[in-house]
């Protein structure tokens, strides 16, 4: 019932535009300030006005959210009604007369706007909502210039204390004019009945019931929906103003998702970063994890090249030298090019892919693997139905049944999983899951942890119109991972879809792993070691093979990265490298999608953008790669692949029933299925990157104890 509603909610409102809407697509003709226009008949007033781009001003109405009708801002006058009318929340019908410039229109907007002020406090100065405050615009528009509320006829403005949602948020709820788009979000994207509304009219208070902590993957955009002050981030806290920052458009590199972001800069520092709005990816979400983990790029950063002394010390050296000595490495290695290696790490972009991949082909030596393995076939895995989404991500909203195997969209790709809670919501669609017991934000129903649970997946999946697969890219390196590929394959066959509809898809966790396969890299660099046995290895950021694998003594390690950690610890030579933030580069999310991020700031002390650091070694070597710009290097891109050149389109995958030839059936066809990210405490510092970030640790730390206490009930 609770799904019915909320369907029948956002068909009357407009909320999802991607969503299949009623069947009844007869138009109306309406009249808006004098002039006709015909629209849909499902519209509200407030869409017909915004699709003929007719300003209504708006504070707690949402394009993804359902209607609330609760700030009264949308007032407008419809002839024959004897006062004004939220727009939000009326239906349009035929030759219905809208009027939003009437006198009695503009005063009650006015009207409005000297309620909210009335209780508002004056905490511009120091609100770090100053410069991009709704409020602020809104009042200067439509407001008026004066108040009648005064200190000798009024008895104060209202106070309110201050909420405690996480050490991420602060709530600073006396500013809150009671939108509630907060709790819209947290219970109809989060999933989360945490923040809700107690008492009534002034005494009205937006909280928690109960001393909860919204503790959410997603639970930074209530800053971004708050159209006033009452939420800010805690990270941000008094650090710049939107005046002062420069805007610079990017990708998030914390997941595969491809989340299209907003840098801000202000003098040559990464501030915050912002959602930017992509229907087709992300729309306008973010994740906590590349909202706040941008921190993480100050700490442990490689500034200058380093060697290791006879003693096992690092010591700083200039360019010129390291690049001389990384030349020797490479030459002495040179003689069995069999015996070099290249580990790509989770944040490359594809040039520098690239530009490593040839210059280690010139050599003529070919091992250059990715940190993620795909055991599962013997081809490494060459085609992309093999390692990636097979349908776009906005499609995933109109399945009617979905399975999970081994993974947990809402930790390991939060924006993935929006769209499968859209599927949940609106469409009706059943979600079942084979693994452990995960902290879902929508109803599952479990049908076992190993292998053996697929058979009855398939009887239960049998009758669904457009069913989806989904698999953690985890599960593909181990050793039943043939038996599990071969299982979901042959379901999938067995599943009566539409040849264009791609049920079977691979949940893939780093940014880098899409644009490593489109331009050549093998999967599989921790089993790779032991085959090969490499004497030099360059690793690219690489460091969770660090981890499990130490190298000999008769192997020396080239690291090229930003960030010291085991990569760095373990290796013969250190060549600064740069973040996504400083390098910018072209990334390839989990549905294959091609995207472009600038860089936003310089990289810091004598670090070097990647690809380049990797083209001053192959011209120090005497070896010539014919690109010295990044104009001539997209011209490389392009002749290794077109898709690459094709930014931000979602191509349909081709040879999608070829994956199950290229199955290894040696694999073991039992096993048990885990995963790695359960519950939000795992979620928070999850990899090397948000481990070195302060924000994400004082979040999990906060999780933990909010855990160890009684109020603590899993969601």
């Amino acid at each position: 019932m609770f799904r019915v509603c909320n369907k029948l909610i956002a068909n009357a409102s407009g909320v999802f535009q991607k969503i299949p809407r009623r069947t009844q697509s007869k138009n109306v003709n309406v009249f808006i300030n004098g002039k006709a226009v015909e629209v849909p008949s499902y519209f509200t007033v407030l869409q017909a006005l915004r699709r003929e781009r007719v300003t209504v001003p708006t504070f707690c109405y949402h394009d993804r959210l359902s209607i609330a009708g609760n700030c009264r801002m949308c007032l407008v006058e419809i002839e024959g009604g004897w006062k004004p009318q939220i727009a939000c929340a009326t239906p349009v019908y035929k030759d219905i007369k809208i009027r939003t410039n009437s006198k009695m229109a503009l005063q009650a907007q006015e009207g409005v706007l000297e309620f909210i002020l009335a209780d508002h406090p004056l905490d511009c100065p120091i609100c770090d909502q100053g410069g991009e405050c709704d409020l602020q615009d809104l009042t200067m528009r439509f407001g008026n210039d004066r108040t009648r509320f005064t200190d000798i006829h009024f008895q104060g403005k209202r106070a309110v204390e201050n909420k405690n949602l996480s050490t991420l948020i602060r709530a600073e709820m006396t500013r809150c004019i009671h939108c509630t788009r907060c709790i819209r979000f947290a219970s109809q994207v989060c999933g989360m009945d945490v923040l809700g509304p107690t008492g009534r009219g002034g005494e009205m208070l937006v909280g928690t019931y109960v001393d909860k902590k919204f503790f959410s993957e997603l639970s930074g955009n209530i800053i971004d929906l708050c159209p006033v002050g009452a939420l800010t981030a805690i990270p941000y806290m008094f650090k710049a103003r939107p005046w002062e920052v420069k805007r610079v458009n990017s990708i998030d590199v914390t997941d595969a998702t491809g989340t299209n972001i907003i840098l801000n800069q202000r003098f040559n520092r990464v501030l915050r970063v912002l959602p930017r709005e992509n229907n087709e990816v992300n729309q306008e979400w973010l994740s906590d994890k590349g909202r706040w983990a941008i921190d993480s790029l100050e700490m442990q950063r490689l500034v200058t090249p380093m060697c290791r002394d006879e003693d096992g010390s690092l010591v700083p050296i200039e360019w010129d030298v390291a690049l001389k000595l990384a030349c020797k490495l490479l030459k002495e290695a040179s003689s069995s090019p069999n015996r070099i290696m290249a580990i790509a790490g989770p944040h490359c972009s594809v040039e520098t892919l690239v530009t490593c991949k040839d210059l280690l082909n010139v050599i003529g030596c070919e091992n250059t693997y990715v940190e993620r393995s795909l055991a599962f076939t013997g081809s490494d895995a060459d085609l992309r139905s093999a390692y990636s989404l097979n349908v776009s991500m906005k499609d995933i909203a109109k399945a009617d049944k979905i399975l999970l195997v081994g993974t947990n969209p809402r930790f390991e790709a939060p924006i993935l999983n929006t769209w499968i809670r859209q599927a949940y919501i609106f469409n009706e669609c059943d979600i079942y899951v084979i693994g452990p017991e995960c902290e879902y934000n929508y109803h599952v129903e479990y049908l076992g942890s190993d292998m053996r649970a697929i058979p009855s997946a398939g009887c239960i999946m049998r009758d669904a119109k457009k069913p989806l697969i989904f698999v953690g890219v985890s599960q593909l390196g181990t050793d039943f991972s043939g038996g599990l590929m071969n299982s979901l394959c042959e379901l999938s066959k067995s599943l009566n879809s539409s040849l264009d509809w791609g049920v079977l898809n691979i949940v893939t966790l780093e940014a880098s792993f899409g644009g490593a396969m489109e331009v050549g890299w093998k999967p599989g660099a921790l089993a790779a070691l032991d085959v090969h046995k490499p004497t030099l290895i360059i690793s690219l950021g690489a460091d969770d093979t660090f981890y499990d694998w130490t190298p000999p003594c008769d192997c020396a390690v080239i690291y090229i990265g930003f960030q010291g950690d085991r990569g760095a610890e373990n290796s013969s030579l250190i060549l600064p490298g740069c973040a996504y933030t400083e390098s910018g580069g072209t990334f390839v999310n989990m549905e294959g999608r091609v995207q472009f991020a600038l860089p936003a700031v310089s990289p810091p002390g004598k670090a070097r953008h990647d690809w380049k650091i990797i083209r001053a070694l192959a011209e120090t070597y005497n070896i010539p790669l014919f690109y010295c710009d990044m104009d001539t290097l997209a011209c490389r891109l392009g002749v290794i692949s077109p898709n690459l050149v094709q930014f931000d389109k979602f191509q349909p995958k081709l040879f999608s029933d070829v994956v199950c030839s290229m199955i290894d059936h040696s694999k073991t066809s039992s096993g048990c299925i885990d995963v790695k990210m359960k519950t939000i405490k795992d979620y928070f510092c999850s990899d090397v990157f948000t481990f070195n970030s302060p924000t994400m640790v004082k979040a999990q730390k906060a999780v933990t104890d909010f855990q160890n206490t009684s109020q603590y009930v899993a969601i």
